[in-house]
């Protein structure tokens, strides 16, 4: 299974990649710049494997334009700003086929025109997910995941204490991204309903950002008192 992160060269994106990589998957960083991406690689490469580069290893990695990124990949994960989503789906609807998956992370933060990062914007779709799936391509399903996860744990060593909220309306590729997700150590994930839920899930985002800035920390978010089996396949 190839993985393209689209958006892979900043923070969200390249901490997914680390931890996806150190899980053994291989993962494609895209970028609008293909220099950008080579030096995301470079890092991440020197980051998971040390200064020794093995050449076996290093085929888990490499980098690309966004495009090029997209038509190797069996899911594509958008990890970019809400305001250059609709113009990335564009871009590379194109390179999106029947049959892939397509990850949006996006959260539409009011930062993105200037606003608060604090408070949300809305989006006439109902949610930046739902946005992102009238955007693609018919036969794409999109799978919204990976709103509250703390780009500077995804960075640090050792477990990330934090559920993941997974919502689609397509149950076959929401499951292959709740596997996906539990491969990250720590990560448990919890079935979020039909692709409408994210709007939701979009917002605790900012109030996970508001609890950041004033008690200068890297909250996350649990689920309590679910019975085991809600928390896997």
């Amino acid at each position: 299974m190839t993985i393209a992160i689209i958006g892979g060269t900043g923070p969200e994106g390249l901490g997914l990649a680390l931890r996806w990589v150190q899980a053994g998957e291989t993962i494609i960083i895209g970028s609008r710049d293909p220099q950008r991406a080579t030096e995301a690689v470079a890092k991440l490469r020197e980051k998971v494997y040390g200064a020794s580069s093995i050449s076996g290893r290093d085929a888990k990695i490499s980098g690309a334009e966004n495009q090029a990124a997209c038509e190797a990949a069996d899911i594509v994960v958008l990890t970019i700003p809400f305001e250059v989503q609709a113009e990335m789906l564009k871009h590379i609807k194109p390179a999106l086929r029947p049959g892939q998956i397509l990850v949006d992370a996006t959260v539409p933060l009011a930062a993105s025109l200037g606003g608060r990062p604090t408070r949300t914007l809305g989006v006439w779709q109902g949610s930046a997910a739902q946005q992102a799936a009238e955007l693609a391509p018919d036969g794409v399903p999109v799978v919204a995941a990976f709103h509250n996860v703390s780009a500077e744990l995804l960075h640090q060593q050792g477990p990330v204490d934090c559920d993941v909220i997974v919502c689609s309306d397509d149950k076959p590729a929401a499951q292959r991204i709740r596997s996906l997700a539990r491969k990250i150590p720590g990560v448990r994930t919890v079935d979020g309903g039909k692709l409408e839920n994210a709007r939701i899930v979009e917002q605790i985002t900012a109030l996970l950002i508001g609890l950041n800035i004033r008690s200068k920390g890297h909250s996350g978010l649990r689920i309590t008192g679910l019975p085991p089996e809600a928390y896997d396949i």
